[in-house]
């Protein structure tokens, strides 16, 4: 297998692995914070953060370092409007990404606590998965433009 075909081999992977435990992650957060648990919520929480830190974040590196170096095999400057649209997004993802994981790391804490005092959770948690998932929707709608833009290598101006 040449070098190209590898690259593209752990790119695919890594992007399915990236989006793949992003929307896992936000499909149980999402329903563990309806589920009135606060159990489950500190449970949920602290799982997404873990997935995070073990999936999300090597994947994040690994995106870049393994497009940028196919798109110079391939000549492609990353000035092409497809490939400068989707680091764009990217970037965009990952902002998104950060705020996000800052907020699970928030919430897990707060939910945890909670749970051991036999408490129910504060406002501030809630004020948090607000922010959660109205972060999640653009995030995620990047990431899906960005798998349309790099299967499909569309001309979009110039």
């Amino acid at each position: 297998m040449n070098t190209y075909l590898l690259l593209k081999m752990v790119h695919i992977l890594s992007s399915v692995l990236l989006v793949g435990t992003g929307l896992g992650s936000a499909f149980y957060m999402f329903f563990a914070n309806r589920s009135g648990s606060v159990a489950a919520q500190a449970v949920v929480s602290r799982l997404v953060v873990r997935a995070d830190w073990w999936f999300t974040t090597p994947c994040i590196f690994i995106q870049p370092i393994t497009g940028i170096a196919m798109a110079y095999m391939a000549g492609w400057p990353l000035s092409t409007p497809w490939l400068a649209m989707s680091l764009g997004l990217y970037v965009l993802a990952g902002i998104c990404w950060l705020l996000v994981v800052w907020l699970q790391i928030r919430m897990a804490a707060i939910a945890a606590e909670a749970q051991v005092g036999n408490q129910a959770l504060p406002r501030l948690y809630q004020q948090y998965q607000q922010r959660w998932e109205a972060l999640g929707y653009p995030a995620f709608i990047a990431m899906a433009v960005t798998y349309f833009l790099m299967v499909n290598k569309p001309a979009l101006w110039g």
